[in-house]
Formats: C-alpha cells, sequence, structure tokens
C-alpha cells in the first residue's frame, strides 16, 4: 500500500491544509450541482434559467478537474498500469520510479510554463521566451486583459482589476483572467505534488506514482466481503 504518513510534529498543519484542499474540491462540487439542479428546476418549472449558469458551471468542472490533479498526487490517487513494474525485484521497481518521477517532474515544468504563456496575456502579463525552458519574458507580446466570458456577470469587488490590467477600460461580463487562473495555480501546485512524491520514493517511503494495485486490493477486499454477506 502506498499510504502517504505524515510526519511528527506536522500532523495538526497537514490535517488543516487537507482539509482546507477537500474544502475547496466539495465547494466545487456542491456549487456545480447547485447550480444545475437550480437551473433545471427554474427552465421545466418556472419557463425561466440562470441565462450564466451553464458558463460558469463549465468553469467550476475545469477549476475541479485541474485541482483535483494536484490532489490526486498527494494522496496517491492516480491510476496506471503496473502489470509489469509488479514483476520487478524492490529495486527495480524504485529505479522504474525514480525514472517516472524524473519524466513526471520535467512535464510539471513543461505544464507550469505553458500555463503561464497562456495566461499572461490576459492578466496583461508577459509571456515566457524559448521553446522548452523559459528564457526571459516577451514584453511586446499582445495583450488579451480585454477579453471577457459570455455570460457571467462582472462582480462590483472585482472592478479593481479593470485599473490594474484593463486600462480603465469597463468590463460588461467577467474578464477571462479570472476563471484562466486556475491554469498557473494547478501547474504550481502539480509541480509541488510531484515533487514531494518523487521525495517520498527517494526516501522509500513509496515505490510508485501511480495507486492501481491499490485498487485492485480495494476491489477484492469489496468482492469478498460481497460473498461474505451473500
Amino acid at each position: 500500500m502506498n499510504a502517504v504518513h505524515t510526519k511528527p510534529g506536522r500532523g495538526r498543519l497537514a490535517r488543516i491544509i487537507e482539509e482546507f484542499e477537500e474544502g475547496i474540491i466539495a465547494f466545487l462540487l456542491g456549487a456545480m450541482t447547485l447550480l444545475t439542479c437550480t437551473n433545471v428546476i427554474m427552465r421545466y418549472g418556472f419557463n425561466s434559467s440562470i441565462i450564466w449558469s451553464l458558463e460558469t458551471v463549465l468553469v467550476l468542472f475545469a477549476w475541479l478537474v485541474l485541482f483535483g490533479i494536484a490532489y490526486g498526487f498527494k494522496i496517491t490517487a492516480h491510476l496506471g498500469v503496473d502489470a509489469v513494474i509488479n514483476l520487478l525485484p524492490p529495486r527495480g521497481r524504485r529505479v522504474v520510479a525514480l525514472i517516472a518521477c524524473a519524466a513526471s517532474l520535467a512535464y510539471g515544468v513543461l505544464l507550469l510554463k505553458g500555463a503561464w504563456d497562456y495566461w499572461a496575456p490576459f492578466a496583461d502579463l508577459p509571456k515566457t521566451t524559448g521553446t522548452w525552458l523559459p528564457t526571459g519574458f516577451d514584453t511586446q507580446a499582445r495583450t488579451t486583459s480585454y477579453f471577457e466570458t459570455d455570460q457571467i456577470p462582472m462582480f462590483d469587488w472585482l472592478r479593481f482589476l479593470e485599473g490594474w490590467i484593463n486600462y480603465d477600460e469597463r468590463y460588461s461580463k467577467m474578464p477571462r483572467v479570472i476563471p484562466y487562473l486556475i491554469l498557473p495555480i494547478s501547474a504550481v501546485l502539480i509541480l509541488f505534488r510531484l515533487i514531494q512524491a518523487t521525495i517520498r520514493v527517494w526516501k522509500g517511503e513509496s515505490d510508485s506514482l501511480i495507486v492501481s494495485h491499490e485498487a485492485e486490493e480495494a476491489v477484492a477486499d469489496a468482492a469478498h466481503l460481497n460473498r461474505e454477506l451473500s
């Protein structure tokens, strides 16, 4: 089992952070469900609808998925195929796991660069230069901070963005910089969680980035319990 053990003395902080992350995930899922159900009731019960509901749910779903990817690395919840890896001796499995960690870290760096380069113009910030790794900032890149969402309304408490990134031009809808903010945030979290997972593998606290064999054991335990109850 690839259980993640919390170090003594850091248990309380780790629990607080984990509860915070789980709270965000629960909030996003709950908000999606509430908006969808409300819109269905209004449409079929009152022949009306919340016009911005669908786009908001799409944004919340994207946030849920991207935030959940990073959280999945934290709790070792990502599935994978380890049929061949399990045939190797413990030392071989550890070597393969470290190779997988190195490849994942490289991908995480590329993902972070791509996420920043996509989001930065919406925030009136420069993209990075370089094909694979950032070599600087392209200050001549065209800004797209004036791009807005299609239907999501603009909140008054976000009006400060008009002066910060939109040259005092008024937004009629929420600017895309807000929903797209999850891109760099999730990329940073994913890279951070990959570093944590790599450290666990390096220290011998875990032997894989995936949970497939644990899932198989869970299914087998459930099947055994079902047979007993039958």
